[in-house]
């Protein structure tokens, strides 16, 4: 590759061997057709997981560390393919702006990712809502479902989508205008990001498995106490037929020209937070190094990736790179905001405990971590040898990322050494060590996941939780894997405990079941499935400019 530019799509998908499965979306992107990644693998797709500290208002950077990091390697003249999450409207419109980057280490069409894309969000929402419509719809006719009975209205627990934050639609009231105008009742909208169904699709493997999991979505329970699901309700087909071409992979590429497939967006703090199985099976069989992220930090999206979608897919990663920034380890020091670009080496020193608590955790899985130090202007080399340092204390290197302001040869460090350490695992690659295992009963796996990742000293349950617990074990459901869905601003579920926190409890409040996808969501302090707009939205600073180019989408663009 002489030059580091964008290619004609085309000639991405054809250096990856699937030219004759592309399907062009405009002249930037397009989706690959299902059982791509059955093909004979090209690469020797070892696996390497994009993680980082507990984010802060300071900003970490994994999305714009895995982007250079892949642009770093091929710049060393490797194969490396990057899998990441779709961007949602709701944090592009909201406190993080545009979710392809930054700087040189972005992805292109940047405008597009951020907003329409393919439409997959979209398909979600409308595949979603046709399910909540389905359901009022099977209530208001009273509608005898089989030997189930009929639906009760007022214990439909189904909600509705919305692909935007609005914490104005956390509670509403529908079915108001008389009797002809349906039941009314109460519920709420999470965002397309927090759905289930994004949660399935990013799980499914085809169209078949798709449709299954669909099914097995729970809607409510009849006036008998009986659950209905969304093949109670005949729901299944339609909506795997709204989402048939949302289930295929999209093929993008990096400012660079390299290859990238971004597909599926589930937030970590309430989902898994993870792209697509499918997605990243490609990467995985199309590079020699498949680059993947998950949201947040470790101890959330970390976690998920490693307890829910390995274990689903059969898949292990190689090594880890956890990214951090001085700024937001002085942050988890104490430091506020206004002053954390400041030299500051106590509150890096009381920082780094928080940074050795994800190493601790990396290590508990049995992999090899990097650190990832995603440099700005002005930090000074005393803070970064601190840094160093410590990690070195427990035998971890730390290398500086310059990504944003000098692309992949800002990375070609970080490059060098990720890509030794996931050789030297060829041999023998690591084996999946799991937090928990799947016999053991749900309380034991929260408490696992609370006591090994996030430090706690143990888990409070509260009565409605123990009811929604009471009610899994009825349905057989006790042996799913646990999604937990925290604060992703500390270790524990309070957003405002950063750095290290000791001897504290873990409260759950409610567990919700996820049939289709496949785990367990158990909700803990205040953490919302509807996310609500800032002070300032970044929607202010958006506009369409007389040459039809957008600007304000990415954050100091």
């Amino acid at each position: 590759m002489s030059e580091y530019k964008p290619r004609p799509i085309a000639e991405v998908a054809r250096e990856l061997g699937l030219e004759n499965e592309l399907e062009l979306y405009g002249r930037g992107k397009g989706k690959i057709e299902l059982g791509a990644a059955l093909h004979e693998k090209r690469g020797a797709g070892r696996l390497i997981l994009v993680t980082a500290i507990n984010p802060t208002p300071a900003g970490e950077g994994k999305t714009t560390t895995s982007i250079a990091l892949a642009m770093g390697m091929r710049r060393l003249g490797m194969n490396a393919v990057l899998a990441l999450r779709e961007p949602s409207l709701g944090p592009v419109f909201g406190v993080k702006g545009g979710g392809t980057g930054g700087g040189k280490a972005s992805l292109v069409p940047t405008d597009d990712i951020n907003l329409h894309f393919t439409g997959d969000l979209h398909a979600i929402t409308s595949a979603h809502n046709l399910l909540s419509a389905l359901a009022d719809n099977a209530a208001y006719h009273r509608e005898q479902l089989g030997e189930l009975g009929v639906l009760d209205p007022r214990r439909i627990s189904w909600p509705r989508a919305l692909d935007m934050n609005d914490r104005f639609l956390r509670n509403v009231i529908v079915g108001l205008g008389g009797a002809s105008q349906g039941t009314p009742r109460e519920t709420r909208f999470d965002i397309t990001a927090a759905s289930e169904v994004m949660a399935i699709l990013a799980l499914s493997t085809d169209y078949a498995d798709l449709e299954s999991r669909l099914g097995r979505i729970v809607i409510g329970t009849t006036y008998e106490g009986k659950t209905v699901t969304a093949h109670d309700v005949g729901a299944a087909g339609a909506m795997t037929a709204l989402l048939r071409d949302a289930l295929k992979p999209n093929l993008v590429q990096t400012a660079e020209g390299g290859p990238a497939f971004v597909h599926c967006g589930p937030f970590a703090n309430i989902a898994h937070g993870c792209n697509s199985i499918l997605a990243t099976r490609l990467a995985m069989a199309t590079g020699d190094f498949a680059i993947t992220e998950a949201g947040f930090g470790f101890d959330l999206g970390g976690e998920k990736f490693l307890d829910i979608k390995c274990r689903a897919a059969g898949i292990w990663p190689r090594a880890i790179v956890l990214v951090a920034t001085l700024r937001a380890l002085k942050m988890h020091g104490g430091a506020p905001l206004k002053e954390a670009a400041n030299a500051n080496p106590p509150a890096l020193n009381a920082g780094l405990a928080h940074l050795e608590k994800h190493l601790e955790t990396a290590r508990g899985f049995g992999l090899q971590a990097i650190v990832a130090i995603n440099v700005f202007p002005q930090d000074t080399e005393s803070e970064l040898a601190l840094v160093a340092a410590a990690a070195a204390k427990l035998g971890v290197q730390v290398v500086r990322s310059e990504g944003f302001s000098r692309g992949g040869e800002g990375a070609l460090e970080l490059a060098r050494i990720v890509a030794e350490v996931a050789c030297a695992t060829d041999a023998a690659p690591p084996v999946a060590r799991y937090t928990y295992e799947l016999a053991d009963a749900p309380e034991e796996k929260i408490r696992k996941i609370a006591q090994a990742i996030y430090g706690a000293r143990d888990v409070a349950f509260t009565a409605a939780a123990q009811k929604d617990l009471a009610r899994i074990r009825a349905l057989g459901a006790e042996q799913l894997p646990i999604c937990m869905a925290k604060t992703q601003l500390s270790l524990t579920d309070d957003p405002k405990q950063p750095g290290r926190p000791r001897d504290f409890i873990i409260t759950v409040r409610e567990v919700r079941l996820s049939a289709g996808a496949g785990f367990l969501v158990a909700l803990t302090g205040d953490v919302m499935t509807m996310p609500g707009l800032p002070k300032n939205p970044a929607a202010r600073g958006v506009k369409l400019g007389e040459d039809g180019s957008i600007r304000g989408l990415m954050q100091g663009g």
